[in-house]
Order: C-alpha cells, then sequence, then structure tokens
C-alpha cells in the first residue's frame, strides 16, 4: 500500500496551466509549459560589486532561478556588467524612466530588462533599446504598477483598477509587437490582492505573453508571505502564472523560501524538503515545535524533493507516514518510530531522533542526487 501511495496519479491534484508562449531569460525558459520560476531582487547598492555577488550567491543558493537587479544610474549599469559575469542565475536589470540605462544593462550583459516601453519617451528611444534587446539576446519583462499608472488612464478610469492595468500592459506590449520584438513578459502588481488577481484573470485571457506574478509591496514577513499566499495561490491555482516574485521586507531570501513553499503546497515544484507536522497538542510524544524548529535549519541545504512527516502521537502519524518519503511519529515514553516509504523502519529515543531524521533525510537526498545524475547523463549521451 506504501508504494502504491508514492506512485498513484490522483487527478483531483493536477493543475490545469494556462497555455502561453514561451521566453527565454537566459538560460531560464519561462512559460510554455516550463516549470514555475522563482525570483528575488538585490537589496544592496548596485555599484558595490561585492555585495550585490555576495547576495546574489545566497539567492542562488536559496535556489532562486532569475535575480533582478536595481539599476536606477550610470554607476549601477557599470557596475553590472561583473556583476553579471559573476552571476549563475540571468540577472534582471531594473529599469524605469532612462532609455540609456536600458540600452548599458543589455550591453554589460542583463538577461531582461524590466522596463515598460511607454514610459521611456520617443519611440526613437525606444527603438534604440528595443534593438539593443535585440541584439544582446535580452528579454523584457512590462512591468506595470497598480501605484504608479499613466496619468492618462487614471483619468479614465478615475482610480487603479483592473481594466486600467490590462490596458497599460496591454498598450506597453503593442509598442513591442509593433517593433516585432516578442520575446517579453507582462506583470500587474498591486499591493492589494483582490486588485491583483482580478488584473492578472483578465489579462491572462487577453494575451497568450508569459505572466509573471507578485502582489507588490505585501509587507513584512508573516503578514506578506501570507498576503502573497493568498494571492499568488488562487492564481496559480487557477493556472495563471509563468514566474512568481513573493514581494517581502524581509531578507530577499525569505521570498525564494516562501516562493517555494506556495508552489510545493499546490505540487508545482518540488525543491527540497516538505515537512509536514502537526500542532502538537497534549497528547504529543515529544516537543514538536522545537523539534520541527530545528529541522527546518538542519535540512535546508537538501534541493532534493523529499516529504517528511513529524508527527507527535500515533492518532494521526502512522496515517501521515504512509504517504510521505520519511517520518516520524512519536509513541510516548521517550521514543517514536521511524518510517521510510510508509513502513516501520526502527524505534527510536526522543534523544536521537533529530539525528536519525536527519541522516535518513540525506541518504535519501545523495541517493535521489546519484539516480539523477545517473538518469541525466544518459540522456546526453
Amino acid at each position: 500500500m506504501s508504494v502504491e501511495a508514492h506512485t498513484t496519479v490522483r487527478p483531483w491534484r493536477m493543475i490545469d496551466r494556462r497555455e502561453s508562449r514561451q521566453i527565454m531569460v537566459g538560460n531560464v525558459a519561462v512559460g510554455g509549459g516550463a516549470p514555475i520560476s522563482v525570483q528575488s531582487m538585490t537589496n544592496t547598492p548596485t555599484p558595490d560589486v561585492n555585495a550585490t555577488i555576495a547576495q546574489i550567491r545566497r539567492l542562488e543558493e536559496a535556489g532562486a532561478d532569475i535575480v533582478r537587479v536595481s539599476c536606477p544610474d550610470e554607476d549601477s549599469t557599470a557596475a553590472f556588467k561583473d556583476i553579471a559575469k559573476a552571476a549563475k542565475v540571468p540577472l534582471v536589470a531594473d529599469i524605469h524612466f532612462h532609455y540609456r540605462r536600458g540600452i548599458e544593462a543589455a550591453v554589460a550583459g542583463a538577461a531582461c530588462l524590466r522596463i515598460n516601453p511607454g514610459n521611456i519617451g520617443s519611440m526613437d528611444r525606444v527603438r534604440e533599446v528595443v534593438q539593443a534587446a535585440k541584439d544582446h539576446g535580452c528579454a523584457i519583462r512590462i512591468g506595470v504598477n497598480a501605484g504608479s499608472l499613466e496619468k492618462h488612464l487614471l483619468e479614465k478610469y478615475g482610480e487603479p483598477c483592473p481594466d486600467a492595468m490590462v490596458e497599460s500592459a496591454l498598450d506597453h506590449a503593442r509598442i513591442l509587437e509593433d517593433l516585432d520584438f516578442q520575446n517579453y513578459k507582462i506583470s500587474v502588481k498591486a499591493s492589494d490582492v483582490f486588485l491583483t488577481v482580478a488584473a492578472y484573470q483578465a489579462l491572462a485571457e487577453a494575451t497568450d505573453a508569459p505572466l509573471h506574478l507578485g502582489v507588490t509591496e505585501a509587507g513584512p514577513l508573516r503578514t506578506g508571505g501570507v498576503k502573497s499566499s493568498i494571492g499568488l495561490g488562487n492564481m496559480l491555482w487557477a493556472g495563471i502564472g509563468d514566474t512568481i516574485r513573493v514581494s517581502l521586507s524581509a531578507d530577499p531570501v525569505e521570498e525564494i523560501k516562501v516562493g517555494y513553499d506556495i508552489l510545493k503546497s499546490l505540487g508545482l515544484r518540488t525543491r527540497g524538503v516538505n515537512i509536514i507536522a502537526c500542532p502538537s497538542c497534549a497528547r504529543q510524544g515529544f516537543d514538536v515545535i522545537k523539534t520541527v524548529e530545528t529541522l527546518e535549519e538542519r535540512l535546508e541545504h537538501i534541493h532534493e524533493p523529499i516529504s517528511l512527516s513529524i508527527i507527535g502521537c500515533v492518532v494521526n502519524g502512522p496515517g501521515e507516514a504512509m504517504f510521505t518519503d520519511l517520518g516520524f511519529t512519536g509513541g510516548g515514553k521517550g521514543a517514536g518510530m521511524l518510517y521510510h516509504a510508509g513502513s516501520i523502519s526502527g524505534k527510536v529515543s526522543n534523544e536521537d531522533m533529530v539525528e536519525s531524521i536527519v541522516a535518513a533525510v540525506e541518504d535519501k537526498a545523495a541517493k535521489m542526487k546519484a539516480e539523477r545524475e545517473a538518469a541525466e547523463a544518459t540522456a546526453a549521451e
């Protein structure tokens, strides 16, 4: 039964993703059925090359697929060249109004420009930026934000609303299309969850461009994480979204963690250990909360997709363990049961519990990595 539980396909878990055309951001495919990529943004001064590279390295280690770097001035685009050379993931240059920064960033090695074509001046300037993107293999992200809509749209609609945001996005997209440029994605972000979701729903119907999801300025780690989970989760569940950023007033690494947690909860990405744990109660045979906190920290280095159940007592423990790769269930009297693929693999004391679980996860991760690398080598032959 345990083997079947790990291999059965359940249609009610499947998400029917919206069909979108595929673009490339460096070596990362976005849209067209590609895995949903997870992004964050540096918050170091970009001219401080060493600090910015160090932060990008931390984001890479956390699993970032793409990293955005702000380029508000010439010093930033000058530093971008060295930063792009050092980065292992594609970098998006964040450009707002000055067209020359876009050209400089493209030359410096940006994989994508975050720029709204309609905001950078004359068509001659737009044409120069688009040509630089073509010449250097850059994608473009059209980034519409409810807080910075064009004046004529605010006058037309009276306030930021889904129709205004979608009209803005499509106006910018039309400029690129007229210049024979299709390697673009779009975002329509707001800090309000309802506005964000409604705008993306309408945009998803109006274009086949890949969509970058986000609830902008979501706030602190806990409340911003909740707001982003509701907004992004709603859209992803409906099949909308090709790449995401969780915008938090927190360490950018936390954005990557929350982003993966959202995708893992929907079965859309499976990177790292997915811990299923009870909230703890008087029945617990060990300190569940402390144990889970310790395991989260100890297992952060694991990249292979592994499910782990940590349950305080035998009421739900064996059942949860049946559907996870590894599990531990408290049994009282200072010990509990360790499970592998739904079957009991041994009795472990509470004192040795954490070390035993970590060892079991690391062993399974090593075997999974070896199998994956062997399969990749065979496929490459």
